[in-house]
């Protein structure tokens, strides 16, 4: 999709109502619900956490959005796809701010040049305990990424048209933090499988656009 189409749809979707649980539900995982009764009291001392879903023109002016691969490490998020972002901190004065300085912190695109369009519908990640809250944002450069060697695997330069087409979407068998083999539903981008909240962020964006083409 041509960057400057994309900015159109981005203007009816900065007053759209967000479908929220209506589009999250589609790529939430089968155990996510019984997860979520036992972690009643957990829930209520949630951690905070804000991530930002950047687009922008690639070198021939068509609308990408970028994606980290996480590095392996003994966690319960190793080696896994996501959005820039981090755990909000003392000095962020909201998570706003926090998705925007995890954003420059991981793949190197200065605040100054993200304008923030959109708050999307928090997502709940049971394993970390911790509530994400997502932003839709862009800039209008063809960024100049600079990952962040000890968190960043990989950066993923993620084209909006391959969100879109319903080929991206896939069921697929994974080892997770709560059972040995479980299949989920998941998008499929840049040769990587994308579960979970991100998935779920991912699936509101998609119902967003779509709504408004």
């Amino acid at each position: 999709m041509n960057f400057d189409d994309f900015l159109i749809l981005l203007s009816k979707i900065e007053n759209k109502d967000l479908p929220a649980e209506t589009s999250h539900f589609k790529m939430m995982p089968p155990f996510r619900q019984e997860l979520l009764k036992k972690q009643q009291s957990a829930i209520k001392n949630a951690k905070k956490a804000g991530v930002l879903a950047l687009f922008y023109p690639d070198l021939k002016g068509q609308t990408k959005f970028v994606l980290t691969l996480r590095k392996s490490y003994k966690g319960v998020h190793s080696a896994q796809v996501s959005f820039p972002g981090g755990k909000f901190e003392e000095q962020d004065k909201t998570l706003e701010e926090t998705a925007l300085r995890e954003t420059f912190e991981e793949v190197g695109v200065l605040s100054k040049e993200i304008n923030v369009v959109k708050k999307l519908s928090q997502v709940y990640i049971p394993p970390s305990n911790f509530y994400v809250h997502p932003y839709i944002g862009f800039t209008k450069k063809t960024p100049i990424f600079i990952k962040e060697e000890a968190e960043v695997e990989t950066i993923l330069q993620v084209s909006l048209i391959n969100l879109l087409s319903d080929n991206s979407l896939i069921n697929k068998k994974l080892k997770t933090s709560y059972s040995k083999l479980v299949e989920v539903p998941a998008f499929f981008l840049n040769q990587q499988v994308v579960w979970g909240a991100t998935a779920m962020v991912l699936s509101e964006i998609k119902d967003l656009i779509k709504e408004s083409l």
